[in-house]
């Protein structure tokens, strides 16, 4: 089977995108599979490739690319060594990868042809609602081209293929799902970012550690294994924010913040310092969530005294920037624990 990627403009939700489109053709039939997304990374490769042996309904022994980043860790041709984790993928679907000698572009020349075909076929005055529609519609027209006459061939790709399907291996009984795996924070306003698009949480998750699992048509966000909130996976465009119904606070009551842990875990350490943070969080030129975890990290690294010290004298000037707190702290640390100079201290050994 050979593998190649093309950049192609598509309309998708009214707007123009130059979007990837990857295909696969396998070399004695012809037969032909295809998807468009706006972007082409490892994730991405390997969710095509899944629905590609999928949809021949088995897998080769060699999968011709080019010399792709996507896929080659380094070499070329015959000395090309593919990514671990790539390779760890084709192992486990039954194929290897092949990469074809620098400047023998021929080599994948039945996966080139097929590009202008799409670009002058398929994508010639189609618009598309989404994606999903995209991909679908491209799926139904690759049924429909693969049970086509071809001049080429002098047969129908699907009948050429009854004879090579008896060829292929056998997929596994079970085939993973691909997806790929973030760890997020939900920000203040009850949504974690995947990329460029906001996903909403419940409140109470405001301001805590999150793992997000990425798969073709889902956004899974854990916060542990009995709280888990689905959302459709989003694509573009960027830079919107995704919410569901049982997310939404009711009506004028707006978004309720909980205390930030960091918060607590000072007052609970320090509660001298309570003035100081309500003005820390009311001055400050930074994210509050990031100064109090920088607050909270000077009261665990430093001794005790130096600390409330230094932020006593802080909030009587109205210094709020953290960075020159710790130099505060600092001062007074090496002022009253290290030695300065030959010095012995009298009535110490």
């Amino acid at each position: 089977m050979q593998h190649d990627t093309s950049p192609h403009e598509v309309e998708v939700g009214g707007r123009k995108y130059k979007a990837q489109t990857a295909s696969a053709v396998l070399c004695y039939s012809r037969m032909l599979f295809f998807q468009i997304a706006p972007t082409f990374q490892r994730f991405d490769c390997k969710v095509f490739l899944t629905d590609a042996v999928r949809y021949m309904n088995g897998a080769p022994e060699r999968v011709m690319i080019d010399n792709t980043h996507v896929v080659v860790l380094r070499g070329t041709g015959r000395e090309m060594i593919p990514v671990p984790e790539m390779e760890a993928f084709a192992d486990r679907l039954g194929f290897r990868f092949v990469a074809h000698e620098r400047g023998d572009a021929n080599r994948s020349a039945r996966v080139e042809r097929p590009f202008s075909f799409i670009e002058n076929n398929f994508l010639a005055g189609r618009t598309f609602v989404s994606w999903q529609d995209l991909n679908l519609q491209a799926r139904q027209w690759c049924d429909k081209v693969n049970s086509t006459y071809k001049k080429h061939l002098r047969a129908v790709p699907r009948e050429l293929f009854a004879v090579e399907r008896l060829h292929l291996k056998p997929l596994p009984a079970w085939i993973p799902e691909v997806y790929r795996l973030h760890r997020r924070t939900a920000d203040t306003e009850g949504y974690v970012s995947v990329n460029s698009v906001r996903y909403s949480v419940p409140v109470s998750w405001i301001g805590r550690s999150v793992d997000v699992r990425e798969t073709r048509d889902r956004i899974e966000i854990e916060l542990d294994p009995r709280h888990i909130v689905v959302h459709d996976r989003v694509l573009t465009p960027p830079n919107q924010r995704i919410m569901l119904a049982e997310h939404r606070p009711p009506r004028g009551e707006g978004v309720k913040r909980d205390s930030h842990p960091e918060e607590t875990a000072l007052i609970e350490a320090a509660p001298e310092i309570a003035g100081y943070l309500s003005e820390l969080k009311r001055k400050g030129r930074r994210v509050v969530t990031l100064a109090l975890r920088q607050l909270l990290r000077l009261l665990r690294e430093y001794p005790r005294e130096p600390f409330l010290a230094a932020v006593a004298e802080a909030a009587r000037y109205g210094l709020y920037d953290l960075d020159r707190l710790e130099r505060m702290i600092l001062r007074r640390v090496a002022r009253d624990y290290f030695l300065i100079g030959d010095k012995e201290p009298e009535g110490n050994d």
